[in-house]
């Protein structure tokens, strides 16, 4: 029992309890059942001739242990009703007589149940007094050795998930824009924060000319792309969904299809990939400095709001569905935005208006608004600045529920 003591790795604890059990008792195998609380289970991935099995504790000799937290003691399997005879006829094993202990920890109560099969036949026909006192001093050591295998375990995988969780932040941060590309007359600004590790949010600001390949039309080449993605949801799933959406964007832009044909062909392939009941919610435009518009398409990426110079707003809607719900969509046909001196494209994911603070109030629009109009002489990087400034003190200390992503065209 010194090595059970020692041990902290939770596959060799397993083991150590269960060669403890059948050589201490002097038995032909042992097994060691783990309790899930959380699904009122038992479970076994090691046992003496047991392949990996899960059961409720309303089954069998085991379940009737864990529940009443007793020791059983059956001299005669087979004339035991409770005796699950399909685990013999399988294996071709005989089960004679059984030991069924409760594995049980001072702290926190049961942690799974032990079961030694078929005693000795030179040292008696049944499991004795003798061997139930053994057992349960066994048992006692065993249960503590398993609860603390079990937290180093549940430790050791929690520090691995944060691993790889740091290391899906890192590669899809990693994707967006190290620079803003900017045009002569306009200042274009973006960021993003992730609610956790990894965001559901993804965003992109890239330079045709430098993306399209050769043979493309000058004027396919010419602006910038612009494009913002927002899964259900937030964390590496929703995370991966968002990184193919803007891979597939940057496809689409290499080739010199149009806004329209991108989005559609991204839906379709959207719906075969996404799993039933998720969607994107996804922008993507094309500015052309030349002209002053940006020609985009809306799936369920909303509102969209345009703030003139004289301080009057508008807060366009979405011109199609959010992306992976249905795959003969076809977008509404929308008028390009033309910006004019001073008149500003603002794209918030809904993470910043439905901000809430301790006292469950949302930040809206108009505080948005109200900072955009107060702030005329700024240029996009200091006026997203500002719009993260009112939203962090908004919150005031409060966690935000979702991601941050905002893109902003000015026109100076």
């Amino acid at each position: 029992m010194e090595k059970l003591a020692g041990s902290t790795d939770l596959s060799e604890v397993l083991k150590l309890i269960i060669d403890s059990l059948r050589d201490c008792l002097h038995a032909e195998r042992a097994s060691v059942f783990q309790y899930d609380p959380e699904q009122s289970e038992l479970f076994i991935s090691q046992g003496h001739g047991l392949a990996d099995m899960r059961f409720p504790t309303t089954m069998g000799i085991a379940g009737e242990s864990a529940r009443n937290l007793a020791l059983i003691n059956v001299a005669d399997c087979y004339a035991d009703p409770r005796f699950n005879q399909a685990f013999d006829q399988k294996s071709g094993y005989r089960t004679r007589n059984m030991l069924t202990i409760p594995l049980i920890s001072a702290d926190t109560g049961l942690q799974g149940v032990a079961q030694v099969l078929n005693k000795d036949i030179t040292r008696g026909d049944r499991f004795d007094a003798g061997d139930e006192a053994l057992a349960r001093a066994l048992a006692s050591q065993a249960a503590v050795a398993l609860r603390r295998a079990k937290l180093l375990d549940a430790e050791v995988r929690k520090k691995k998930i944060e691993a790889d969780l740091m290391l899906a932040r890192k590669i899809q941060q990693s994707s967006w824009p190290q620079t803003v590309p900017q045009c002569d007359g306009y200042s274009i600004a973006a960021c993003s924060f992730p609610a956790d590790e990894t965001g559901g949010d993804t965003y992109d600001v890239f330079d045709l000319a430098d993306l399209c390949r050769d043979g493309i039309s000058d004027e396919s080449r010419r602006g910038v792309m612009l494009l913002m993605g927002d899964a259900t949801g937030h964390g590496v799933g929703p995370a991966l969904s968002v990184s193919q959406f803007r891979a597939m964007v940057r496809m689409g832009s290499r080739l010199g299809a149009p806004v329209d044909a991108i989005v559609q062909n991204i839906n379709i392939q959207m719906v075969c990939d996404l799993p039933p009941g998720r969607f994107i919610t996804a922008f993507v435009g094309r500015f052309d400095g030349l002209t002053g518009t940006l020609t985009y398409c809306s799936a369920g990426q909303a509102p969209l709001l345009v703030v003139r110079a004289d301080g009057r707003y508008e807060e366009l809607s979405a011109n199609a569905m959010p992306l992976g719900i249905d795959p003969d969509q076809i977008p509404e046909p929308v008028e390009p935005i033309v910006l004019a001196p001073g008149d500003l494209f603002l794209m918030l994911s809904d993470g910043y208006f439905e901000a809430h603070d301790p006292d469950d109030a949302m930040l809206g629009v108009e505080p948005i608004i109200e900072i955009v109009r107060a702030s005329a002489a700024n240029d996009a990087t200091e006026l997203l600045a500002k719009i993260n400034l009112v939203a962090e003190t908004f919150v005031r200390g409060r966690k935000f529920d979702d991601d941050r992503t905002a893109i902003i065209i000015k026109r100076m």
